[in-house]
């Protein structure tokens, strides 16, 4: 707590909120799947006097003087997110997920042309067409689903059959609560029938697919991925898309992206962005993503021997979304706020067939990536799943759960947060 020495003297209101952070995230496991730890060289590169610069336009074709300095962090940032990701180009100006998508769909449509997506229920985002988005009322979004909702099979039949009937100019395939893997070769095939781009959403996997252990949506001929820089792949909050080998199409994302949406880029996110991808770039993050679903198997493993539904029968990647309502008659914001009572952060979720609302729903979701940055492996993913479940079921016993709070405040002190990944 030390590096916050400046913000210590002079607000104090803001420096005991940041510290209080710290300590929550030092003392409790987080296991929201869209949640990790960065390393202290990101941290620093965010918090750099890049922060001071404006930067519009991209390297070599800025608006305002004095770019040397950003123009090589930026050109470092795309040549290295192009290595990662095996594609010919990369914008990594966009400043969020949802921005990107936004960017996206303005560059390969015009208002009202047609997206075809995941539905929300079935593990889709909001920024995927949901009704009560904006972008919903530009854009036609339909939608897909899973045939089979306790393997997680998708029915690419409804799909391809969605597909020919509204002529959608993007097929979208990617999610934010969906557990399984997709089959990335059958939507480019339906792409390709009816005329329309394949884009993949890889926001949550990102990391997996830069650390080998996910298949890149590139290598089975996807034109287009959208993507977060945070959760799997270990970076600061912010977006990017990559386009696999079209430079006609790479030049209208950067339209889209400026002057389209965005004015001056966050330089200061940038260069944090170049940091997190070269730490993505060595062998420790390989073994870091392939870590990542050991873990997420060991508790999935726990799950089914408790007799815990989890939606498309167990998980493929780093998350798991539980039925804990129709499993334990524990709905999913009780579940939610009576883990936190033990230092376990994992959040409420709906369900296919969700019966609930969505501010109560029945589901949780929960993964491993943030205890896997921590260092904790297969036996402690284990131990992290049974805690959780004991709670669930004891939810009444505060007694039981205060010695649940020790014994994870134990655990993290046991696996510290890293300040560095090379």
């Amino acid at each position: 707590m030390d590096h916050y020495t400046f913000i210590k003297k002079q607000d104090t209101e803001i420096f005991d909120a940041i510290t209080g952070e710290e300590e929550r995230e030092v003392r409790g496991i987080e296991l929201i799947p869209s949640e990790n730890y960065v390393s202290r060289a990101v941290r620093e590169a965010n918090g750099s006097v890049l922060t001071n610069k404006y930067s519009e336009g991209y390297p070599g074709k800025r608006y305002y003087g004095g770019q040397e300095y950003t123009d090589i962090v930026e050109t470092i940032a795309i040549e290295r997110a192009k290595t990662l990701f095996n594609c010919k180009f990369a914008n990594v100006q966009p400043l969020s997920g949802a921005p990107a998508n936004v960017a996206m769909y303005f560059a390969l449509m015009e208002p009202g042309d047609t997206v075809l997506g995941m539905h929300l229920e079935h593990g889709g985002h909001l920024t995927h067409g949901h009704p009560t988005t904006s972008i919903n009322k530009v854009f036609n979004f339909v939608r897909y689903k899973m045939k089979d909702v306790e393997t997680g099979e998708i029915d690419y039949d409804e799909l391809r059959a969605v597909a020919k009937e509204h002529k959608p100019k993007v097929i979208l395939a990617g999610f934010s609560a969906y557990s399984r893997e997709l089959d990335y070769a059958k939507s480019v095939e339906i792409a390709r029938e009816v005329g329309a781009y394949a884009v993949a959403d890889m926001a949550h996997i990102a990391g997996l697919i830069a650390g080998g252990a996910a298949r890149n949506p590139f290598d089975d001929g996807f034109d287009v991925i959208t993507t977060t820089t945070h959760k799997t792949l270990r970076g600061p909050r912010g977006g990017m898309i990559l386009v696999r080998d079209n430079e006609d199409l790479a030049k209208k994302i950067n339209k889209a992206v400026f002057p389209g949406l965005q004015g001056g880029p966050h330089m200061n996110v940038i260069a944090a962005k170049a940091v997190a991808f070269g730490e993505a770039m060595t062998p420790a993050f390989k073994e870091y993503a392939a870590q990542i679903l050991k873990n997420a198997k060991a508790m999935e493993t726990v799950f089914r021997n408790a007799n815990i539904r989890m939606l498309g029968g167990g998980t493929s990647n780093h998350l798991i979304l539980a039925d804990v309502f129709g499993s334990l008659g524990v709905t999913g914001q009780e579940a939610e706020v009576a883990l936190d009572d033990v230092g376990i952060t994992l959040n409420k979720n709906m369900i296919a067939g969700e019966t609930r609302s969505a501010l109560d729903p029945s589901g949780i979701r929960f993964g491993t990536p943030a205890m896997t940055t921590r260092n904790m492996k297969e036996a402690e993913a284990t131990r992290v799943a049974e805690i959780m479940i004991e709670r669930l079921k004891t939810i009444k016993n505060d007694e039981r759960a205060k010695e649940l709070k020790v014994e994870v405040e134990e655990l993290c002190r046991r696996f510290p947060v890293p300040e560095s990944f090379v």
